[in-house]
This record gives structure tokens, C-alpha cells and sequence, in this order.
């Protein structure tokens, strides 16, 4: 559960994750990974999948989450991190029980709204419905040796990691002051 209080209309939906938020975005990111066993090779997978202690690392290294709040529920979370020239989107993860209710698309409109630099999206090459679910919003697969350069360059994995692993790129059709105007 969430111990703050969030408004009931789509707008207050979309919120930064705090620090009172960890516990919650923990146990959001930790069921849904569970949708990686048996696609994912069991030697590129722990429990948990995401630590206490990794996930604040990642809010350390400027992974900056958003959420999804439903009822003062966390029910989807979605990190961006600027990298060098880049942002990448980072640990995108709702709910076993909230899937497919168009909460991780919204959350990755509102990402690709906070930023004017080129997007990138890495994940485990056989979580196709990840794949899928990226592509449905504008992103394109990049190839094999492209892969394999940006992932080395702009995240912090291994080599087993990045064998299983793919990219994908968006080109941001409209910047965030490009939007304001038409959005005022």
C-alpha cells in the first residue's frame, strides 16, 4: 500500500514515486517480474528479481520513477534515466492484477513527455509481449551488432545479460516545448 494520498482523476493517476513509495514500487516490480520465469533462463534471474537495496540504487544512479495510483494503490511503475545523450526508460512494471488495462501505456506517454533526447528501452529477448508492447507505442527494434554497442555504452550489465538481451528506439515526434504549445 501507498501512504500518501493521490487524486481520483487520470491526471493525479500519474505521479512521482517517493521515498514512502519504495515498499509498494517493490512489490509491484517483484509480481510482475514473476511473468519473466520460464522465459527468462533461470541463471539471469533471482529472488527477488529487484532488491530493496538495488532499487535504491537505481533511484541513487537518477532513475527517476513514476507511478501509476489507483485508490492510493501503487498499481504501475516506470522509471527514465538520462545517460550521456539519451533517456533511457528503466524497470516498467504493473501488476499482475492491473495488465492490460492500458496503465503501462499511459505511464510511458508521460515518460516520453519529460524528455527531448533520443529514447531507448532495453529488455530480455524473450519477453515478447514486452517487445510487443513497446513496439505497439512507436519503438523499433535495433540490430544485433547496434545492440550490443548501446548496451555496452549506455547500461551496466553483463555479457550474459546482453546476449539475452534486445533494444528498441523511439524518435520523439514531438519535444515537451512542442507539446506545451500545442497543449497549453
Amino acid at each position: 500500500m501507498v501512504s500518501c494520498c493521490r487524486g481520483n482523476d487520470e491526471i493525479d493517476m500519474i505521479a512521482p514515486c517517493t521515498e514512502t513509495d519504495i515498499p509498494a514500487m517493490f512489490s509491484v516490480i517483484n509480481d510482475a517480474a514473476r511473468a519473466y520465469r520460464g522465459h527468462v533462463p533461470d541463471d539471469c534471474l533471482h529472488e527477488p528479481y529487484m532488491s530493496d537495496a538495488e532499487l535504491r540504487g537505481e533511484i541513487a544512479a537518477g532513475v527517476r520513477f513514476i507511478g501509476w495510483f489507483e485508490d492510493g494503490e501503487l498499481l504501475g511503475a516506470m522509471g527514465i534515466q538520462d545517460v550521456q545523450d539519451v533517456a533511457l526508460i528503466r524497470h516498467a512494471y504493473v501488476a499482475t492484477g492491473a495488465r492490460r488495462g492500458g496503465i503501462g501505456g499511459r505511464l510511458l506517454k508521460h515518460l516520453l513527455m519529460l524528455t527531448d533526447r533520443p529514447v531507448l528501452v532495453g529488455t530480455w529477448r524473450a519477453a515478447t509481449w514486452a517487445v510487443d508492447f513497446y513496439a505497439r507505442h512507436g519503438f523499433s527494434l535495433v540490430g544485433e551488432a547496434e545492440k550490443t554497442a548501446l548496451l555496452r555504452k549506455y547500461w551496466t550489465i553483463s555479457e550474459r545479460q546482453n546476449e539475452m538481451s534486445l533494444v528498441l528506439r523511439v524518435a520523439l515526434r514531438t519535444t515537451r516545448h512542442e507539446h506545451q504549445l500545442q497543449n497549453p
